[in-house]
């Protein structure tokens, strides 16, 4: 019988009350990117930025721009 890979990776669980703002901050900031409308040359455009608030990339369309976060294994949020 296979046995579920998970089983090898060591269970980690942090009390979030217990970080520090700079930890807090960095929580999922490889994982997660954002997409907001903005607007650019007069054009309306939709910026990515890391879960850090840093800038990736603009792209036209909004479906692009969270198919790039998506394709780059991260995960869209949607700011409004």
């Amino acid at each position: 019988m296979n046995e579920p890979v998970d089983k090898e990776l060591p269970q980690i669980a942090v009390n979030i009350r217990h970080l520090s703002a700079e930890q807090f901050s960095a929580l999922g900031v490889s994982q997660m990117a954002y997409v907001k409308q903005v607007v650019m040359n007069g054009a309306p455009a939709f910026a990515i930025h890391g879960a850090d608030g840093t800038p990736m990339a603009v792209a036209d369309d909004e479906a692009v721009a969270r198919a790039a976060i998506v394709q780059h294994e991260m995960v869209p949020a949607r700011v409004h």
